[in-house]
């Protein structure tokens, strides 16, 4: 797998992962490592960019959703009883963490994981970009 990290200025300042290959027990691990590098100097909104992800196994899932509690850590939007609550009922996604370009067979195991009910899908960049 290869990582390309650009940045993006918008509404706010984006880092975008630009991610080659399977997010899976293989490498799910420098997945989040880089995420976490970045959060760590200073990242606070990112987008991950899956136009070259054929797979996402659920260790990738994992990775992802330890960045979207490390990135809400960090923002405190929501207490967790609201998030929850937010979330059973569609009314919450992400305002820091967003994804886009999935493919047909991402997109399917992040709808089948509920992904989808609390990151933001988008069909690519440039719309993602816009919506921070």
């Amino acid at each position: 797998m290869e990582i390309k990290i650009t940045g993006e200025n918008v509404r706010v300042p984006v880092s975008v992962m630009n991610i080659n290959g399977n997010i899976d027990s293989a490498t799910y691990q420098v997945f989040q490592a880089k995420a976490e590098e970045l959060i760590e100097d200073g990242t606070l909104y990112l987008l991950v960019d899956f136009t070259d992800v054929p797979y996402i196994s659920s260790a990738g899932l994992r990775a992802l959703h330890s960045i979207f509690n490390k990135l809400r850590s960090l923002h405190q939007d929501v207490d967790d009883d609201e998030l929850r609550k937010k979330m059973k009922s569609g009314e919450y996604k992400s305002p820091y963490l967003k994804v886009s370009n999935l493919s047909n067979d991402v997109r399917g195991v992040f709808e089948l994981s509920g992904f989808e009910t609390y990151i933001e899908i988008h069909e690519n960049t440039q719309k993602a970009l816009a919506s921070f």
